[in-house]
């Protein structure tokens, strides 16, 4: 109970400071972007890019939290824990999409370097920088940024925006002190680059979840031979795990038993594992338990003879 309730208090604090943090990026993003075109810097307006991508972000986040919590239903028997990967999925498109086209116009920049209004650029992205370090700060201290994967994609937006600020006033400094005007494209290209690796490694994180792969903090052997040497367990087959959500793993697996166990014998077994596998970070299994008889999956003849084919047979033809 108290670790569920834990997660309660975590899961309040998250949607809470990711509502104010979408709030104070957002309206900055747009005081970004315009003071880009106002100012003709590139470097800012792919930092405010950025900060689109950090809002979208956050925006995403926030939905998911909220849908997460609508209730398990007959049709979605996971409930809407799903559409948090979703969203990270959109989200790390988008990312890459943007970086695609700030690197495009880069360029362009780098050819024909266009004035650009330093002392607002400037005074646009120290303020950035101020802006991107309160809302880090915030979520540093208030929401559980190490294991959600929402959170800790809206934190590392933060954080690498928060470079693309520096970036933009080193940029004006270098374009103010020695006329460099080539400083200003250079910058957006590092801010692009950052939000290029940002987008791929959440794309691959999120597609991997959705391709029901194995989550990253499970290895399956070290799961199979935990179980393997519970007492009573003859031998493991048919393992399958993977992530619903960011918070939340599932197994299911089929166990051999002695075929004299009584069922009651096989309930504190299943227990013992259960028990095992939420200390290997797996909260949800689904246990098939067999006898040493029922083993289909050794050889094709085995279970052609043994009476009625079983449901797994033809899979082995």
């Amino acid at each position: 109970m108290a670790e569920h309730h834990h997660n309660h208090t975590h899961g309040t604090n998250n949607k809470k400071i990711l509502r104010v943090s979408f709030f104070i990026i957002t309206v900055y993003m747009l005081v970004e972007a315009a003071g880009g075109f106002l100012t003709n810097s590139l470097a800012l307006l792919s930092d405010a890019g950025h900060m689109l991508s950090d809002s979208l972000s956050l925006a995403v986040a926030l939905l998911a939290f909220t849908f997460g919590e609508k209730a398990v239903n007959e049709g979605k028997t996971y409930g809407y824990k799903r559409f948090e990967i979703l969203a990270a999925m959109l989200n790390g498109v988008t990312l890459l999409a943007i970086s695609l086209y700030i690197l495009y116009e880069a360029v362009h920049r780098f050819l024909k370097p266009p004035d650009v209004a330093t002392t607002g650029m400037l005074t646009v992205s120290i303020v950035g920088l101020l802006v991107n370090i309160a809302v880090a700060w915030m979520m540093m201290r208030g929401s559980d940024t190490e294991h959600n994967l929402n959170m800790r994609g809206a934190y590392m937006h933060v954080i690498s925006d928060m470079l693309g600020s520096i970036g933009a006033i080193a940029a004006a400094l270098l374009i103010i002190l020695f006329g460099w005007d080539w400083a200003d494209p250079l910058a957006s290209v590092i801010v692009a680059v950052l939000v290029l690796r940002s987008g791929y490694s959440i794309t691959k994180s999120s597609l991997h979840v959705l391709m029901e792969g194995t989550p990253r903090n499970v290895q399956v052997d070290d799961i199979v031979q935990a179980i393997s040497q519970i007492e009573g367990v003859q031998s493991v087959h048919d393992v399958h795990i993977w992530s619903i959500t960011s918070s939340l793993n599932a197994i299911t697996a089929h166990i051999v038993v002695a075929g004299d166990k009584t069922v009651y014998e096989t309930d504190v077994l299943i227990q013992r594992i259960e028990h095992m596998l939420e200390h290997h970070h797996i909260q949800h299994s689904t246990l098939q338990i067999e006898s040493e008889q029922h083993r289909h999956d050794e050889s094709i003849l085995c279970t052609a003879e043994a009476g009625p084919p079983d449901a797994h047979a033809h899979h082995h033809h």
